[in-house]
């Protein structure tokens, strides 16, 4: 965003130095003063370099180590991976209602209108004023004869208007580099704007699957409390005729109390996840949202790009890097501040005493003033102004390289983990079929005598155990998924077209 008032316009270039003849003086000097503004315009305008940011320097991969991946890049609705409709309702829902992304769209406005006032500061202020003066004066002891001891007076009336020009010529760049830190300010709201909105798509669906978990563990819960109500009466039909001790009663009553604590707190659970969602779609949180009953399947690709292509894909390596550009400018803007400065103020108008004479252009007035102000001594607060600037500066692009050296490492984790869950998952499963199969066995050796109804307790906890272990290492995947996504700033690409309107305006 570049503006500079004169050579916006080519009617400009028409307006000559040279007096006209004829007509009276005021207009020739308006037009000199105005030939004078636009030749130190146009020496301002010439073209400034954009503020640089330095190349992160670090020895970037050419691929990722953390695992096998397939060609391509994340898909802006990474979420349709999923293959669920009602979750990718839900996420459209969160980014429409979230009161944390009405809070980030707001910063962006703020940042636009920030941008605008500091290009306004590279363009001439015109204002239109008028002035009406009536005054009454009183002399005293004035040596005219007979009025000594008289007191005399006048009354004074002046009606006035002018249109006023005034400009700060940017000889030095100065408001050119504040223009270019709002500029970058701007953009860097508008990455944290994506930014946000991936991050509250990612907890829509994080929350979605918490849900599905919950439900599932509910189900399971509630499975085998039904399965320990039906082994304890079978137990207290075997007490009761004499055929077991009190001793097998009571460890399966204790079984089945264990049993229905567990799924009171898998009840608690589900609630809390339908009520965080709740929070995530702008919705009072009354834990009456519709949830889903089970897990999606893991999508099987991991399209995850090149380790180069990261810093313009996720939007907080954006924000950072724009907010080493902004410390940049504002640093050039302190340095600059030890410069002379040159404003030019012109004026015209008429002044009379006589409000119909107001548009008379025989009372018409001009004014030309240039103004060149120079720092001799203050204190030292430039210097110290410019060794804050350049501390700020060394902060934030510390600041962004570590945020780089993040961003990797979550990519390199996240996909390092796939690997991990998806092995556990792959070995849950094993442990489920064996402990059902044990389970089994179990019931059948004590049925017949030949074991203690402690070892069919133990395979009944195992078995429910495993099953609840593979349900959270299937939440945990897709966890995962989501992590991953993130990590590699997929998602809401179109924000950048609809926002670059605001930012070249």
């Amino acid at each position: 965003m570049y503006l500079c008032w004169p050579c916006r316009s080519r009617s400009y270039g028409h307006v000559k130095s040279t007096p006209p003849t004829g007509a009276g003086g005021p207009v020739n000097l308006t037009q000199r003063a105005a030939s004078t503004v636009l030749l130190f315009g146009l020496f301002g305008c010439a073209s400034a370099p954009p503020i640089e940011t330095p190349e992160l320097t670090m020895n970037v991969p050419v691929e990722w180590s953390g695992g096998t991946l397939a060609s391509g890049v994340v898909a802006p609705d990474w979420w349709t991976d999923f293959g669920d409709e009602a979750l990718s309702a839900t996420i459209e829902t969160a980014v429409e209602q979230n009161y944390d992304l009405q809070a980030a769209a707001a910063r962006l406005e703020l940042a636009v209108a920030d941008a605008r006032f500091s290009a306004g500061a590279l363009m001439p202020s015109l204002q239109a004023s008028y002035n009406g003066i009536r005054r009454k004066q009183n002399f005293v002891g004035f040596p005219i004869p007979g009025a000594e001891d008289r007191v005399l007076s006048t009354v004074f009336t002046n009606q006035s208007s002018s249109i006023d020009v005034s400009w700060e010529i940017d000889l030095w760049r100065k408001l050119r580099a504040g223009e270019q830190a709002a500029l970058a300010d701007l953009q860097r709201s508008a990455a944290d704007l994506r930014g946000a909105q991936l991050s509250i798509a990612g907890q829509t669906a994080k929350a979605w699957f918490a849900i599905a978990e919950a439900q599932q563990q509910v189900s399971l819960s509630e499975a085998t409390v039904n399965n320990f109500q039906q082994s304890s009466e079978r137990v207290r039909d075997r007490f009761e005729s004499g055929v077991r001790p009190a001793l097998d009663l009571r460890q399966s009553l204790l079984n089945l109390s264990n049993a229905e604590a567990q799924l009171d707190q898998r009840y608690q659970q589900l609630d809390a996840a339908k009520r965080q969602l709740d929070v995530l779609l702008g919705r009072y949180a009354d834990g009456q949202v519709i949830a889903p009953n089970t897990l999606p399947e893991t999508p099987a690709e991991i399209p995850a790009g090149l380790p180069a292509d990261l810093v313009a894909r996720r939007p907080d390596l954006a924000a950072a890097e724009r907010s080493v550009a902004a410390s940049e400018a504002r640093l050039q803007v302190a340095r600059k501040e030890l410069l002379p400065s040159i404003s030019l103020t012109a004026n015209t108008g008429t002044s009379t005493n006589a409000l119909r004479s107001l548009l008379n252009g025989d009372f018409s007035v001009w004014g030309l003033v240039s103004n060149v102000v120079a720092p001799l001594w203050q204190g030292g607060r430039l210097r110290a102004q410019i060794d804050r600037a350049e501390a700020q500066a060394a902060e934030i692009l510390a600041t962004y390289v570590n945020t780089a050296l993040v961003a990797y490492a979550e990519v390199e984790t996240t996909l390092a983990a796939e690997a991990f869950l998806s092995g556990r998952e792959q070995h849950l499963v094993t442990s489920v079929e064996q402990a059902r199969a044990a389970e089994r066995l179990a019931d059948e050796r004590y049925s017949a005598g030949l074991d203690a109804y402690i070892t069919v307790l133990d395979s009944q906890r195992s078995a429910f155990q495993a099953e609840a272990d593979l349900i959270a290492a299937r939440r945990l995947r897709l966890d995962n998924r989501v992590d991953l996504y993130l990590a590699l700033g997929g998602g809401f690409e179109q924000l950048d077209s609809l926002l670059e309107p605001k930012i070249t305006n």
